[in-house]
């Protein structure tokens, strides 16, 4: 890994992303251009948003008729059905999200190089990045299957005294004990696989490598900038308290039209590709190996070999 001697900056990085996003969406303003682009940013957040609908009814549901009709209805049906159903159901949803995932891991890419060539392509990047896509789709399905596996586990020292029906003096305090321990240790570990992705998508799009080798330069990359890197995450949860407020006033501005899917990232546009920006400018200060504007070194063809002499 090649260090930097300069000083690494936070505040810095981020004026140079606003007034790319400015040169790249403003300068000169072109509708198409801003489509595509926000396709790209769609896709490299599908499945991202999370938009909660919560219910809270007083009533019992056995007390609705519907309900009470819909629940007889299900134990009529044989059960060898209605398991068979659940688990098309389930498989369908976990094909689902697979399928988002690895568009959104496609789109990331394509995202990158738009803003770094200044263009609203998909075609192109798609195809140039498909190596590089694929191989961060699947070693971030790895990564997934490795944290649910953890905190399965972890979850094993509160759970087995519950399901062997031990009683304690106050289960509703042990529920949420293990309720709290368990998402803290979900969340840390979603955090940090966060930021090494962060991270990896800047490195492979820079070196062409595939994500094993990314993950090892990242992590490197973190422990040797520890307090580097903890100021970049601080000033960026900043940055996403300041971007949820946009988001709510631009969705409240706009009568609930940015809840709609590719229509609300091209309204909000700038703001994606100014926190991409912001996180590409910062990196490149590492060095030129971790530069995604750094020209990439060409490839000399190698000359054809002449044919041997013909016999006189």
């Amino acid at each position: 890994m090649n260090g930097s001697s300069n000083k690494i900056e936070i505040f810095t990085p981020f004026g140079e992303a606003f007034e790319l996003m400015k040169k790249i969406l403003f300068q000169p303003f072109d509708l198409k251009k801003w489509l595509v682009i926000g396709f790209a940013a769609w896709l490299s957040n599908l499945g991202s948003g999370n938009y909660n609908y919560n219910y809270r009814g007083r009533s019992d549901w056995k007390d609705v008729p519907f309900l009470q009709d819909l629940d007889n209805t299900f134990n009529q049906i044989p059960h060898w059905i209605l398991f068979t159903g659940l688990a098309i159901i389930i498989a369908l949803v976990l094909a689902l999200i697979i399928l988002f995932v690895w568009l959104r891991a496609r789109g990331r890419f394509m995202f990158v190089d738009c803003i770094v060539k200044n263009r609203g392509a998909i075609v192109q990047p798609w195809r140039e990045f498909r190596e590089q896509g694929n191989s961060y789709f699947l070693l971030g399905l790895l990564v997934g299957v490795v944290i649910a596996v953890i905190v399965s586990v972890a979850s094993l020292p509160f759970t087995l005294p519950i399901i062997r029906g031990v009683t304690f003096a106050h289960p509703d305090a042990y529920l949420i004990c293990i309720i709290a321990v368990w998402g803290v240790l979900l969340i840390l570990l979603i955090l940090a696989w966060s930021l090494i992705s962060h991270f990896m998508v800047a490195v492979m799009y820079r070196r062409r490598c595939l994500a094993v080798e990314a993950f090892r330069v990242a992590l490197s990359l973190i422990a040797n900038y520890p307090g580097e890197i903890t100021l970049y995450c601080l000033f960026w949860i900043v940055l996403g308290i300041a971007a949820v407020i946009i988001a709510c006033a631009t969705i409240l501005a706009t009568c609930c039209i940015a809840l709609i899917p590719y229509i609300g990232t091209v309204i909000l546009l700038p703001l994606f590709v100014c926190l991409r920006a912001f996180g590409l400018r910062f990196i490149r200060q590492f060095g030129p190996d971790y530069d995604v504007w750094a020209v990439m070194p060409e490839v000399s063809p190698t000359p054809p070999s002449s044919p041997p002499p013909l016999p006189s």
